[in-house]
């Protein structure tokens, strides 16, 4: 059997003995039975489950028959569509499939397959089990991409991914060349390439594919400076506190009192992302298909969704499972303006999260989960049209206005907001001061020295910050002194405090005591973290 391919530069000539048998056994060769009468190839690529990648071998065999080309092994309508896309990249190439029955298996079988990487897979495979390529090459590498029908190769989702997954077991990766920055963080033998006759020409050794370098990290971003905020030194303080902590906070005030630049300016004051932060965070906007051109970034996620965001679209799923603004916002910042106006329902959803860091998205045929360490920045008006407490414009309805509007907010989910504010009006005489002396930068000193004692602290714990220690730990590193203790008994009494509400008052006071600079929780540090609490309303 003798196949010619003359296409560009590429020309190979492969020529298989008849009834030959190949030894059996090794993946990736092509393989021809007794008599000629069938072929295979194989080729390693991957399937993602949240943040992992499960391998997936793609297995080619062309079958004498009646011509047909058939995808199976549990996949979806992009997969399927697949070939179309690859028939039509093999035509662009000048090359004409086999008058034969071709099977494409996705192996496993029973694990679902999801996107369009499966493209390029499944068309270096077959090529493979035509003798073009040579398939025992092919063996050595996780292959990834999409294809066109002009035969160049796509982005698709989830290349950092792909890569950390071949570097583990010591494979390279076929990737295209728009995400070979991005795929050169996980390690060498990489090769990014812009189209199917770049690769073919690669293995063949007529134009080899040069090693691509990682993308340029990207330099700490910088939001709205504190300065920009008049007055509020109350609000300003709770800020600093979260941004210390890592802890949730609730705005409380009219429109038009800062709110919504208070909660911008956060980023700006948080300590930028460490190596493996941030390899985190990209792994995230990988599968999400939203990192730029490989490039890794220190600044922490900032994102903030529109009140009428769905369920799916907070915390994560949709019919192609993907990852929700809590998981975007994993080790950085999610704003919720308007809290009320969001769907209880979407709201109540955030509960699990919140208090474990992560989202598990059920479905029959899968169990997705997700990072979501995210600290939850939410504002809210105090009622409706947002003047309660002011008698020239409260609405005729107050103050009943706004027991209801803010019994939309579950008691559970506010019982898991560590600081409760009240923002109040910011007057003329303070729109005409001049900008306060301390910007993002002091508190931003402050808040980094702050974080810096609690990862020497939980360095041997799998805990970053002190809103996230708990039981033992917290008792260990938060219990008061002797005052202290005696003024959270009485609180807690008296606030009717829950559990969860005890802990977080212990969390909140640890850290006002780490920004002071002291070893030991005082009744100081307890007072002013009982001032941020509020009881939750009993719904």
């Amino acid at each position: 059997v003798i196949i010619a391919v003359h296409v560009g530069r590429v020309s190979c000539l492969c020529k298989t003995p008849p009834g030959a048998v190949p030894s059996a056994g090794k993946r990736g060769m092509v393989q021809r039975h007794p008599g000629g009468s069938q072929m295979a190839a194989s080729v390693s690529t991957v399937a993602y489950l949240g943040l992992e990648a499960r391998a997936v071998e793609v297995q080619v065999q062309l079958i004498p028959g009646l011509p047909a080309f058939n995808v199976v092994g549990l996949g979806d309508k992009a997969v399927a569509e697949s070939r179309e896309r690859v028939r039509g990249a093999i035509a662009a190439m000048g090359l004409a499939l086999p008058p034969k029955r071709i099977v494409v298996n996705l192996s496993p079988a029973d694990l679902p397959k999801e996107g369009s990487h499966f493209d390029l897979p499944i068309a270096l495979a077959l090529l493979g089990a035509m003798g073009v390529v040579d398939a025992e090459t092919l063996s050595e590498y996780v292959v990834v991409g999409e294809l066109g029908l002009d035969a160049r190769i796509a982005p698709s989702p989830g290349v950092l991914l792909a890569a950390l997954h071949a570097s583990e077991r010591g494979m390279g990766l076929v990737c295209p060349a728009a995400q070979g920055s991005e795929a050169a963080w996980a390690g060498q033998g990489v090769l990014a390439a812009p189209d199917i006759l770049s690769l073919i020409n690669h293995f063949k050794g007529h134009g080899l594919l040069s090693a691509p370098l990682p993308g340029d990290a990207e330099d700490v971003g910088h939001g709205p400076d504190l300065r920009q905020v008049k007055g509020q030194e109350t609000a300003k303080r709770a800020l600093e506190i979260a941004a210390a902590g890592g802890h949730n906070l609730l705005m409380v005030g009219p429109p038009g009192a800062g709110k919504s630049l208070m909660a911008s300016c956060l980023p700006g004051i948080l300590p930028p992302l460490d190596a493996s932060e941030a390899l985190e965070v990209s792994m995230v906007a990988s599968v999400a298909g939203t990192l730029s051109g490989g490039r890794l970034t220190r600044t922490r996620p900032y994102r903030a969704p529109h009140h009428s965001a769905s369920m799916a679209a907070l915390v994560g799923g949709g019919l192609k499972v993907k990852p929700g603004e809590v998981s975007l916002a994993h080790l950085g910042v999610l704003f919720l303006d308007e809290l009320p106006e969001f769907q209880r329902a979407v709201l109540d959803s955030l509960r699990q999260p919140l208090e474990t860091g992560t989202v598990s998205v059920a479905r029959a045929n899968a169990h997705v989960t997700f990072p979501a360490r995210v600290q939850l920045i939410a504002a809210m008006n105090p009622c409706r049209c947002g003047h309660l407490g002011d008698a020239a414009l409260a609405c005729s309805r107050a103050p009943r206005c706004a027991a209801d509007y803010q019994a939309k907010v579950s008691g559970p989910l506010l019982d898991r907001i560590d600081l409760h504010i009240e923002v109040q009006a910011v007057s003329a005489a303070d729109l005409v001061l001049p900008p306060p002396g301390e910007g993002s930068a002091e508190v931003a000193v402050r808040v980094a020295a702050a974080r810096a004692v609690q990862t020497a602290r939980y360095a041997d714990h799998a805990v970053r910050t002190n809103a996230e220690a708990d039981g033992a730990l917290l008792d260990a590193v938060a219990t008061p002194d002797a005052a202290g203790r005696t003024l959270l008994a009485q609180a807690s009494e008296a606030m009717r405090l829950s559990a969860r509400g005890y802990t977080r008052i212990l969390r909140v006071a640890r850290t006002i005591a780490d920004l002071a600079g002291v070893e030991t929780v005082g009744r100081i540090h307890v007072a002013e973290a009982l001032s941020y609490r509020r009881q939750a309303p009993r719904n």
